[in-house]
Order: C-alpha cells, then sequence, then structure tokens
C-alpha cells in the first residue's frame, strides 16, 4: 500500500499521530471550553471594576478569536457572565483589596 498510495499512507499516519496526542491530552483539551468564557469574564471585571475603564473599552480589551455566544454586565452588583463554546463562567467584584474572582456555579447569580 505504501508504494502505491504513498500521499494516502502519510495521510493515515499523521491521522493516527493526531489522534494519539489527542488522547493523551484529553483532560486538557476538555477544559479548553471553560477557559474561554472564564478568561473573558475575569479579565473584563478586572478591567472595569478595578482599573475602572469604560465598558467599551473593556470590552475589546477582554475579546478573543473564538466569540461568545452571550455575555451581561450587572452593573448594580459588579458581576460579569460570559457564555462561549457551551460554558458559562461570572466573575465578581469583591472589593477595592481584592479585585475581581470566578465564583464557583453555585455562588453565581441566577439571570
Amino acid at each position: 500500500m505504501i508504494k502505491r498510495h504513498p500521499i494516502l499512507a502519510v495521510l493515515v499516519l499523521a491521522l493516527l499521530v493526531l489522534l494519539g496526542l489527542g488522547w493523551q491530552n484529553r483532560v486538557h483539551l476538555a477544559a479548553f471550553p471553560d477557559i474561554i468564557s472564564a478568561y473573558t469574564a475575569k479579565e473584563y471585571c478586572s478591567c472595569r471594576y478595578v482599573m475602572d475603564n469604560p465598558a467599551d473599552y473593556c470590552v475589546s480589551y477582554s475579546k478573543q478569536f473564538i466569540p461568545l455566544s452571550g455575555f451581561f454586565d450587572d452593573v448594580q452588583h459588579k458581576h460579569v457572565t460570559a457564555s462561549g463554546l457551551g460554558r458559562s463562567n461570572t466573575a465578581a467584584w469583591l472589593g477595592p483589596r481584592l479585585g475581581c474572582r470566578l465564583l464557583d456555579q453555585a455562588d453565581a447569580l441566577p439571570q
């Protein structure tokens, strides 16, 4: 097969290598969707409520290559919720000395 179809053999070998790497890193790959929304919520919260920057600046500051499916900034309670890739995370401003922190899903405010 290798002599007859060398390109196909290389593609099959590359696919097997990628599958092996994916299997070895399956834990990290499973955590990736959560990182998108957590990073955006935390960075926006810090930009907006710790550094006191305007909202439009903080949106562009925390924007990522992968788009979000939802974003909510609760100015009254200083909570930021970001959703992307099927996951949702909330960051809250705790005070001037503590800054912002990601909340557990049980701690997050219902919307």
